[in-house]
C-alpha cells in the first residue's frame, strides 16, 4: 500500500462515520467505481426517495446503452435542490397575480417547487412497489401536471449535472455513449 493510500483511507472512513452519524436518512447509490454509498437526504424522507428515484429511473432506464437515472444519483441531485433556495422559491417572484401564461415563460404559479414535490408523491403513491408496466401507466395518467414536467427536467439535469450538485454520479453521463461517434 502506497503512502497516499494509507492517508486517504483513514480520512476516507472518518469522514464517512461523521457523515453518518448525523445523518437522519440515508439514501443508498451506486457508484460504478466503488460500490455502495449512503448520502444523507436533505428534503426526502426515505419512503419519498425511493418513490421519486423509482420514478426517475422509468423517465430515465438504464439498458444496454448505459447506466440510468437511478446509477447517476439524481435522486440526490433533486433532494439537494429541493432543500436549497430553490425549493422554497426564494430566488423566484412570487407575488399574485398568478397567471398561465405559455411554457417558453417557464413556471408561473403559487405553489413553491418544495409543496410540487409533496403534492406530486403524494399523487403517485407507493410507485416503488409497482410493476415496470404499472408504473409507466401512473407516469402517463400525470404526463400534463407540472409535477411531471418539473420532475422530466430534474431527472435530466440531475444526470448530466456537474457531480458537486448531487447528480452525475461518477460521471455516468459522461459514459462513451454520449462521446462517439455514429460509425465507431
Amino acid at each position: 500500500m502506497k503512502r497516499r493510500e494509507f492517508i486517504t483511507l483513514p480520512a476516507k472512513t472518518v469522514a464517512g462515520l461523521m457523515l453518518t452519524a448525523v445523518a437522519g436518512d440515508l439514501v443508498r447509490l451506486k457508484a460504478q467505481t466503488s460500490g455502495t454509498v449512503r448520502v444523507p437526504l436533505r428534503f426526502f424522507t426515505a419512503a419519498d426517495a425511493r418513490t421519486i428515484e423509482a420514478a426517475c429511473e422509468r423517465i430515465f432506464p438504464s439498458d444496454a446503452t448505459g447506466p440510468g437515472a437511478k446509477e447517476a444519483g439524481v435522486v440526490v441531485y433533486i433532494d439537494r435542490h429541493l432543500a436549497g433556495p430553490y425549493g422554497a422559491d426564494a430566488r423566484r417572484y412570487t407575488k399574485p397575480p398568478f397567471v398561465t401564461s405559455v411554457p417558453e415563460h417557464g413556471y408561473q404559479e403559487e405553489e413553491t417547487p418544495r409543496e410540487i414535490y409533496r403534492a406530486g408523491i403524494r399523487t403517485i403513491g407507493d410507485f416503488a412497489s409497482l410493476s415496470e408496466a404499472a408504473q409507466n401507466d401512473r407516469l402517463g395518467a400525470i404526463e400534463t401536471t407540472v409535477f411531471f414536467r418539473m420532475l422530466s427536467q430534474h431527472t435530466i439535469e440531475g444526470k448530466f449535472s456537474d457531480p458537486m450538485h448531487g447528480g452525475n454520479a461518477g460521471l455516468v453521463g459522461m459514459a462513451d455513449r454520449w462521446l462517439s461517434r455514429p460509425g465507431d
